[in-house]
């Protein structure tokens, strides 16, 4: 085993391929026992983790470099081009904060952002492709803000593996060449094209991918923080790819210059004696996925089979009813009244889960009444975000927990490069239409707004207030499918972490039943129909990633779906 005595300094000299080596080897999944760990999406994020872990940093100097390494390897799901969510659990303090860096909406955006000049809706992927649908980027200075808080190693020392190995270059991962063959407007935009193409072939496993100016622009952000983003070339490169685009952007200098990360409130509720804690809007995921669980408690899940019919049922229908809560209710509560607390009102989610029969499916479910919201004045959302995004946990020795779900939308969000890393779509996680039926959508298109979204990073603690988990996952509008299966899988089921992610998926958006291929799932299709549930059988492709603790360690998950790596040490700090 290498020597994990080396200083920082020392690895700093040795550059980013020395600084992988010198990380302990360790399983794609399932690490278990160890004092501090990390779960990313790729082996290059999960090494850059724990080397800022080893050399004495916290779970969120973790996270940054993790952040900075995903955005040149995975740039499909996520990156400095986008926003992100992430939860903090202070183990000295023992609190749980949360980080707003969500995309917002330029200051020339209005409600006919994505009409036709017949006053329709746009196509999705016409909205999507081009400077349109980029928002003002959110995760520079969601980072920044949470290292002011929380770092202990300098900004700039948590660039240095992202930078090496965008100037030494990486191996093209399967599912990155896979991504890249599959998606045709890639070879439409000359940025892209000329990036992840040869001669028009998509790169192919194993190409060595280099990308200087990526290093560049990292460069400049480590020795300027968020003004080496927000203000100089890199804001003018921002700029020119999104109004320079047929497709044209409404993003300026000032909005860059304007953009605030937000520190809120988390959005906790007793779930089984834990306390399961998401966060607050602009997201709908940690909302929704508590009000599911809230439902839940009633039905004593702990004596059903996981993955059986009847538990499958119960989650289904307590989906459907929270989803239709979502789709009237949610959107960003500094622009709209979200009834947060009615909606998490244990009466309300008691009358709510009331309505579920253990023996047959509801159909489409109808929105309730929370205190003091009032149903008939709103019309629903529409909902068309992809399954894309990227999610990682970290726990570093002394016990802060970082959950972290980041996304430039996708894949590949607007298709767009500027200053070597892609540019984020979140804007068409906007509804397009301002009303419905008449009546105003909470989640249109305002200035300065952040659109909803559906990303759920989770911290649970138990009985005692202890951290217990970090979990969440990409997936689009499934995430909180995806991440409530999972905590229930932890607290009802007691099952570790890679167990948990390992279930076969289910998700019904109050929709059909979406039941996960070539699982165990998939074969009670024919029993759940007999149950009323409208029933498919297609892939899904969730993006888990967890860390949990336990009497003997910590114990760590990666979704087998994608390529993800755990990795831990004994010798955390």
């Amino acid at each position: 085993m290498a020597d994990r005595s080396l200083p920082y300094r020392a690895l700093r000299r040795l550059g980013a391929a020395a600084m992988a080596m010198v990380v302990m080897a360790a399983a794609a999944c399932g690490e278990s026992g160890r004092e501090a760990m990390v779960s990313t999406a790729n082996r290059h994020a999960s090494e850059a983790a724990m080397a800022m872990l080893d050399s004495g940093g916290s779970a969120v100097d973790a996270a940054i470099a993790a952040q900075l390494v995903l955005g040149l390897v995975e740039p499909q799901s996520s990156g400095i081009g986008g926003g992100a969510f992430l939860l903090h659990w202070d183990e000295a303090a023992g609190a749980v904060e949360a980080y707003d860096g969500r995309e917002t909406a330029p200051a020339a955006a209005g409600a006919d952002l994505f009409l036709g000049p017949d006053g329709a809706p746009m196509g999705f992927m016409a909205a999507v492709v081009g400077g349109r649908s980029v928002g003002v980027p959110g995760v520079v200075a969601m980072l920044w803000r949470a290292h002011q808080d929380h770092g202990r190693l300098a900004w700039a020392d948590l660039f240095v593996p992202a930078i090496g190995l965008a100037e030494q270059g990486f191996a093209v991962s399967p599912r990155l060449h896979a991504l890249i063959d599959a998606d045709a407007a890639l070879r439409d935009q000359p940025s892209t094209a000329d990036y992840f193409f040869t001669d028009g072939d998509p790169l192919p496993v194993g190409h060595v991918l280099k990308n200087p100016a990526y290093a560049e622009t990292l460069k400049l952000i480590a020795a300027e923080g968020p003004d080496g983003f927000y203000k100089g070339p890199v804001a003018e490169a921002i700029v020119d790819a999104a109004t320079g685009h047929a497709n044209a952007g409404l993003i300026s200098l000032g909005d860059l210059a304007a953009y605030d990360a937000r520190k809120r409130e988390p959005l906790c509720r007793a779930y089984r004696g834990h306390r399961v804690c998401g966060m607050p809007p602009p997201t709908s995921g940690g909302l929704t996925s508590l009000m599911i669980l809230g439902m839940l408690e009633p039905f004593a899940l702990d004596r059903l089979r996981p993955g059986s019919p009847a538990a499958i049922h119960l989650i289904t229908e307590a989906s459907r009813l929270a989803y239709a809560d979502r789709a009237l209710y949610m959107a960003d509560a500094d622009f709209v009244d979200v009834p947060v607390a009615g909606l998490l009102d244990t009466a309300y989610l008691r009358r709510r889960a009331r309505l579920i029969d253990p023996g047959a499916s509801m159909g489409t479910a109808r929105a309730g009444e929370p205190a003091p919201a009032d149903g008939d004045g709103r019309g629903a959302n529409g909902d068309m975000a992809r399954p894309s995004t990227s999610h990682l946990a970290v726990v570093d020795g002394a016990g802060n927990a970082v959950s972290m779900t980041t996304s430039v939308e996708g894949p590949f969000g607007a298709h767009l490069m500027a200053a070597g890393f892609m540019l984020n779509n979140q804007l068409t996680d906007f509804s397009f239409r301002a009303e419905a039926d008449g009546r105003p959508v909470a989640n249109g298109v305002e200035p300065g707004k952040r659109p909803r979204s559906s990303m759920a990073p989770t911290i649970v603690l138990d009985g005692d207030g202890r951290f217990f988990a970090a979990v969440g996952s990409p997936g689009g509008s499934r995430i909180i499918a995806y991440v409530t299966q999972t905590l229930v899988g932890l607290i009802d089921w007691s099952m570790t972490m890679q167990e948990a992610i390992d279930m076969g998926r289910h998700v019904d958006r109050n929709g059909p039943l979406e039941l996960e291929a070539g699982t165990a799932v998939a074969t009670h299709a024919e029993t759940l129909a007999a149950r009323g549930h409208e029933v498919r059988t297609v892939p899904l492709v969730s993006g888990l990633h967890g860390i949990r603790r336990t009497a003997r360690g910590l114990d760590g998950g990666a979704d087998r779906r994608r390529e993800g790596v755990v990795l831990g040490t004994r010798a955390g700090r």
